[in-house]
């Protein structure tokens, strides 16, 4: 029995190793890369920002959130520049794929470990594999859109079935009408064609990647807008969440004091006076349903000479 066990054990774990060899890095090297993370992880090492920031997360502007990455020196996490299928925000952690022009030493080796591992089709569908309910398919297809549409509908399907959720693909994608079929589904992309995928090949997964000016690591919160798409390392999610709250908050208050006319233009854009920042707290008792953070971090805020 106890030989039994082992050899189950040892099973697994090999069937683990084989997953996590496919184009992926070591959990070791993606703990070191997002060392700043200190919370829960995936099996390889992929930061888990918890659910309920990811719905939290769901309601913060993407001004709001680029201001404070901003200020935290996180300058290249931000990409404008996409066609998307409806407007539907896409929300949720990064799983990483990194799509290099096709050469058939490489792709050959590639597919044919890929095959020994239990993984069937193209190579762009093997990110898939490792989807969970609220990840986001991040693709660096290296902006190709003719012969570089990275899904059609079958695999939007797909996509949508495992995660809940869309994809931002640096590249081109497929089946416009039958993506747009699928309810709560979108795809931020360069552009559609009605090529299928060529002359491509899946060189790294859950990897470190690049997607237009914006660097993206697994883990990482991606938000996204009409404007464009920003991507949070996973260590600073929280911190700028509560941040775009409270500038979320101070914002509808503001506008709703200038509409009745309470208070001028200039005092509140100006550093808030006693008197004001006891009207807001007044505020926010009247409309707590308005409030995501607790009264503590509530109180940080307050305590701060300028916000």
């Amino acid at each position: 029995m106890r030989f039994k066990k082992i050899a189950i054990g040892l099973s697994v774990l090999l069937g683990w190793f084989a997953d996590a060899n496919a184009q992926t890095i070591t959990r070791d090297e993606l703990i070191f890369y997002t060392s700043e993370w200190k919370g829960e992880r995936f099996k390889d090492g992929r930061p888990k920002i918890p659910d309920a920031l990811i719905e939290r997360a769901k309601n913060i502007g993407i001004e709001e959130a680029w201001t404070v990455l901003r200020n935290e020196g996180y300058n290249n996490q931000f990409e404008r520049g996409w066609k998307t299928v409806n407007d539907k925000p896409v929300v949720g952690r990064a799983v990483t794929a990194m799509f290099m022009p096709a050469r058939p030493d490489i792709e050959k080796n590639i597919k044919e470990r890929g095959n020994k591992q239990g993984r069937k089709g193209n190579t762009n569908a093997w990110p898939i594999d490792v989807l969970t309910t609220g990840d986001v398919y991040v693709a660096d297809g290296f902006g190709k859109v003719k012969d570089g549409t990275l899904i059609g509908d079958n695999l939007g399907n797909s996509i949508f079935k495992k995660s809940g959720n869309g994809v931002i693909f640096d590249g081109g994608a497929r089946d416009l009408q039958g993506l747009a079929k699928i309810d709560g589904f979108n795809a931020f992309v360069r552009d559609f064609d009605p090529s299928y995928l060529a002359e491509s090949v899946l060189m790294g997964l859950n990897t470190p990647i690049r997607i237009g000016q914006a660097i993206v690591l697994p883990g990482d919160l991606v938000i996204s807008e009409r404007e464009g798409v920003l991507f949070i390392p996973a260590h600073l999610a929280e911190k700028v969440i509560i941040t775009a709250e409270f500038i979320g908050l101070r914002d509808k208050f503001g506008q709703e004091m200038l509409k009745a006319g309470t208070y001028t233009t200039g005092e509140i854009d100006s550093q808030w006076t006693a008197q004001i920042k006891d009207a807001f707290i007044k505020w926010l008792e009247k409309h707590p349903e308005e409030m995501k953070m607790t009264r503590a971090q509530l109180d940080q805020f307050m305590e701060k000479r300028t916000w």
